[in-house]
């Protein structure tokens, strides 16, 4: 089952170890993440992995997340994204 983003929806603080991310719908249909983080070298990879990973478990395709970290971990940030993309139902 694909769950499809029908509005804009925001998760999380900007407080130190949490992250926001805003899912917007996208028309494309495909998963476009637009991130910054204050740990980018370190774990820029990791945190995109995590949102992907997330996505796909929720049957995400199409969907375009800004995300801004300020060290958040994995857990957090999966999430995060879940509930952003529920509020986005």
């Amino acid at each position: 089952a694909t769950m499809k983003i029908e509005k804009v929806a925001k998760a999380g603080t900007l407080e130190s170890n949490d992250i926001v991310i805003m899912v917007y719908p996208n028309e494309n249909d495909t998963v476009e993440i637009e991130l910054e983080s204050i740990v980018m070298q370190q774990f820029g990879t990791r945190i995109r992995e995590v949102i992907q990973e997330t996505l796909k478990s929720l049957g995400v395709t199409s969907v375009k997340v800004k995300a801004q970290d300020k060290g958040a971990l994995d857990y957090t940030i999966g999430a995060r994204v879940e509930t952003a993309i529920k509020r986005a139902q």
